[in-house]
Order: C-alpha cells, then structure tokens, then sequence
C-alpha cells in the first residue's frame, strides 16, 4: 500500500470517524403554487417507506389540504388521518439535510428528526418554520420548503422522520435527501486530489530543469 493510499484513508477515516459538535437545524423559505424545490426523493407518487395509510391524493374540508404546490398524492397526519407517521431513512449511510414541502403550517404540528435506535434527536413544532403557523393554505410564508441540516456524528445517525399533530393536520409532500458521500467516494476524491498534486510537482519540476 503506496503512502497516497495511506493518506486517503487515514483522511477518509478522520472526516467520517472524528464528528465533534454534531447538531441539527432547520430553515424555511416560501413555497409556491408551482413547486420549485429541489428534485424530491419521495413524492409518494410511488411507494415509500412511510406508513402507507398516510397518504392521500385529495383534500378533505376540516381534515386535510394538498400542500400549496404539491400534485397527485401528499402525506398527512392528525387525529383523523392517523398520527404519527413515520418516514424511515435508514437505508441512507449519511445524511447532509432533509428537504420538504410542509403546507398549511399549524403551531400543533410537530417534525421528530429520530435516531437509528429509535430515539428522539430533535423536534420542531410549525412556529419553527412559519411565524404565523395558522393554517394559512393559501399563503407561500404558511406553506414553506423547510430544509433539516445536519452536522458531524448526526449526519450518520438519521434513522426517520416522524410526522404528529394533535390537531387536523400536517400535511407535506416531496421529501428530498442530500446524502453524504459514501467512503468509497471519499477515498476516490481523495486520491484524485493527490494524483492532482503529484502532477502538478513533477510539471513544476520539469519546468526548473528546462530553466536551468
């Protein structure tokens, strides 16, 4: 094993094995009518790992309203629809943030981000993503893409979303994963970067032999 092979795995070990402050945060920016978000993972078009009785492919007056800019089928949660519901992400490796159309925000609805072994490592209630959270549907401030992002150890320890309302309803759609690299993706930038660099001395050698 030649030491640019040393290098990339000890590197790939310390970005992947060495998390400190780990954390999770959430932002918001306002929907629209025509869905401009980024391209979903889940859009429950086709089956998903989330718990199927959970979504719908109509609005019902009192119980559920499409998400602003959602088409075809969308997830929804409450005590007529069912709650909770969970989203299960375990098959990703890692996971930078988690992107989704939550639509007419509630203050009664909350978001679990939940670990690998079942536990809760955070939750945000609509207020976090809408200063009005009253159920607006019609509004692009009360129908947001939130956005989870994650840091060091959390990015490994994404086990689901878990999806509750004490009241009807929360309703989203168009969940979108940015996950992170694979190792073998890491060590194969990691090399390349080094190919780059050893190219690069050698040039910058030749170049002081013609000089000389």
């Amino acid at each position: 094993m030649n030491k640019l092979t040393n290098l990339a795995l000890c590197l790939a070990s310390v970005g992947l094995a060495l998390p400190a402050n780990a954390a999770v945060s959430i932002s918001a920016t306002d929907g629209n009518a025509v869905y401009a978000g980024p391209t979903p993972t889940y859009d429950f078009e086709t089956p998903a790992p989330f718990t199927a009785t959970n979504i719908f492919n109509t609005s019902s007056s009192g119980i559920r309203a499409a998400p602003l800019g959602s088409t075809g089928f969308f997830g929804s949660v409450g005590p007529s629809d069912g709650t909770p519901g969970f989203l299960n992400l375990a098959s990703f490796v890692g996971i930078r943030s988690i992107s989704l159309l939550w639509g007419s925000v509630d203050a009664y609805n909350t978001l679990f981000v939940i670990r690998r072994d079942g536990s809760v490592m955070s939750s945000f209630t609509g207020s976090a993503v809408s200063s009005a959270a009253n159920g607006n549907q019609t509004l692009q401030s009360t129908n947001p893409i939130a956005t989870l992002s994650f840091t060091d150890a959390d990015r490994f320890d994404v086990g689901g979303l878990r999806f509750a309302s004490s009241q009807n309803a929360f309703e989203f759609d168009n969940v979108s994963i940015a996950a992170v690299p694979e190792p073998a993706t890491w060590l194969m930038m990691i090399a390349g970067f080094g190919l780059i660099g050893g190219l690069m001395r050698r040039r910058n050698g030749l170049a002081g032999l013609a000089n000389a």
